[in-house]
């Protein structure tokens, strides 16, 4: 997929940053957004060209990026009027990096073969930082010969590519992410607020513990600023208590317990009420 155009549709927090790697890359890029202000700042920054629908953007597109909201944005962008599948070539692949159901990712995918289109689900782990320094986790859902060709592409802004299984099993590998940073930002708001109740330096105590056992990404990334009270940055409450739901109704399908889960989600309804929508999901100390 070297010298083949791509597409990206959707450039909010996410996908702008990793849309432009490409474009540094040298590929000739086509950018599609709902808010068309968002493509045309895209196109002043990294070049390349913007188009108003879906369908025009991935027109002449060999390989289609699509990162946007839940899974209504995802039928809409690719399967509704205007939208991605049937406007693409036989032959050409659409990767969708939303954070959305299994149900949703089956549905596409069994959309796009019926033109000869290939699928990927392919969320990401890594945040806005991951996006803007290239360095995301991509977990994949498909056949493997369409993966083998996107992959390399999918590599400009990732550290780490990985095919999980076929259709859905990229969206359920990002599920299991969630369910568990759920629990872990939970476990370390407790444990930032017990050192402080106990009178200890909770910076120290983060310093010798991240040696150790307790280490984490949220302990090494989350610790010090959960400490100082700072949470105007980061993965938006709003957008894990999505995920979170999307996580909850798969386990009621698979029969899988989620109470700890559960409860966290309840959690982060609460930092909603205090007004933390857009708020760090390390907010989750506030509650304490």
């Amino acid at each position: 997929m070297g010298s083949d155009k791509l597409a990206f549709l959707g450039l909010g927090v996410m996908g702008f940053p990793m849309a432009g790697h490409l474009a540094r890359a040298g590929h000739s890029v086509v950018v599609y957004n709902r808010t068309p202000a968002k493509a045309t700042r895209w196109v002043e920054k990294y070049g390349g060209t913007s188009a108003p629908t879906p369908a025009a953007a991935v027109a002449d597109a060999g390989l289609v990026m699509m990162c946007v909201g839940n899974d209504d944005d995802v039928r809409a962008v690719a399967l509704g009027d205007g939208g991605a599948v049937a406007a693409m070539r036989k032959g050409s692949i659409l990767v969708d990096h939303t954070t959305a159901s299994a149900t949703v990712a089956r549905e596409v995918y069994a959309a796009a073969k019926a033109r000869g289109v290939g699928f990927l689900d392919a969320p990401v782990s890594g945040g806005q930082a991951g996006a803007e320094n290239g360095k995301l986790t991509i977990m994949v859902g498909g056949d493997a010969d369409v993966f083998a060709r996107a992959e390399g592409v999918l590599a400009k802004y990732a550290r780490a590519v990985t095919l999980m299984g076929g259709p859905g099993s990229g969206q359920l590998t990002k599920m299991v992410n969630q369910i568990c940073i759920a629990g872990l930002v939970q476990a370390l708001s407790e444990g930032i607020n017990f050192a402080r109740k106990a009178g200890l330096d909770v910076e120290r105590v983060l310093d010798v513990i991240g040696k150790g056992a307790a280490q984490s990404w949220q302990m090494d990334n989350r610790g010090k600023t959960m400490a100082a009270d700072k949470f105007d940055f980061g993965f938006a409450v709003d957008w894990m208590r999505k995920d979170l739901a999307i996580c909850m109704a798969e386990a009621r399908d698979n029969g899988a317990g989620l109470p700890v889960t559960a409860l966290v989600d309840q959690f982060y309804a609460r930092i909603q009420a205090l007004g933390g929508r857009r708020w760090d999901t390390s907010s989750l100390i506030r509650l304490l």
